[in-house]
């Protein structure tokens, strides 16, 4: 059960996962100032780019350059996803990455479909960037994208979910978070699921990723964490969170961090974070990008106060 004591982890994904399918190039400079900003936020965890290839994820290219430049606060960590073997070894000699994320779906159809591998060599070569992480010192947490619903197969079996959780612990990994991609699932689903798991495996870190499309990914996050889940990710703004569709990339969004703060503040939880200087954050970032934020916070300027 929730409680108002509970310590919740605030992971900023915005600056990579929110840039990574923007519609226009964002500079070197403009993407350090990006997470600079996030950093003076004080927050916890923030996601700052990806060791992807090039010709994959064009709008990352820089990610040395960033990693290189932005300004470190003590108490954050500052990740980068890898998507393979060769990322992880590039970001572990960069020398730059606090923490490592790997990356598969439990959707064995959205694998084949997006990423040209099955699940079990997904999942050989999830164990290969944890054991990597491990040997240099890095933290190493696991993302378990498409774990609920896909657009192509539908709902994924609770069973499906708890296999990959089963065969990543046995590669070791004890820190992941379960991703609901497509903004389909629901309350009672995520709350099953997330107790599964807990329940089986209590030495687990457990966090959630949560996109918006039905209207139900704020009651999807307190079922998370009614659950047990610690940690819940956000993307300033609400920028990114598309993901490949039958029908080409869809438009699903990211929740926008600065609408997480608030809610879980106002519910009594314990984030570390100031809602009004993260509605501040956001305002600086959205004339960064040029954008408007999706946020309930930057539409009532009241709900920052």
């Amino acid at each position: 059960m929730i409680s108002t004591s509970q310590k919740v982890v605030v992971a900023e994904v915005g600056p990579r996962d929110g840039l990574q399918s923007f519609n226009r190039w964002i500079s070197t400079e403009d993407k350090v100032a990006m997470v600079d900003l996030l950093s003076d936020a004080e927050l916890p965890v923030i996601e700052v780019t990806s060791f992807a290839h090039p010709k994959v994820v064009p709008m990352l290219t820089d990610c040395e350059a960033v990693l290189e430049q932005i300004k470190r606060r003590s108490g954050t960590i500052y990740r980068a996803l890898v998507p393979n073997k060769k990322g992880a070894i590039r970001a572990i000699e960069s020398g730059l990455v606090d923490e490592v994320l790997g990356l598969l779906t439990v959707s064995e159809a959205y694998l084949r479909k997006n990423q040209n591998m099955t699940l079990d060599q997904a999942i050989d070569v999830a164990g290969d960037c944890f054991k990597l992480s491990e040997k240099a010192g890095i933290q190493f947490v696991m993302a378990m994208g498409v774990a609920f619903f896909c657009p192509y197969q539908g709902v994924i079996s609770d069973d499906a979910t708890l296999n990959v959780v089963n065969k990543l612990y046995e590669k070791g990994i004890r820190r992941l978070y379960l991703a609901a991609s497509t903004g389909m699932e629901n309350p009672l689903h995520i709350n099953r699921v997330f107790t599964r798991v807990l329940d089986q495996w209590p030495d687990i870190e457990l966090g959630f990723h949560m996109h918006e499309r039905t209207g139900m990914a704020a009651a999807n996050m307190f079922a998370a964490l009614n659950a047990g889940a610690t940690s819940v990710e956000g993307s300033i703004c609400g920028i990114g969170g598309g993901i490949v569709m039958p029908g080409g990339m869809g438009d699903i969004g990211n929740i926008p961090t600065e609408d997480i703060v608030n809610m879980l503040n106002r519910s009594g939880l314990d984030t570390g974070l100031d809602t009004k200087l993260m509605a501040l954050t956001a305002k600086k970032i959205e004339e960064i990008l040029g954008i408007p934020s999706r946020s309930f916070v930057a539409r009532n300027d009241d709900i920052g106060v």
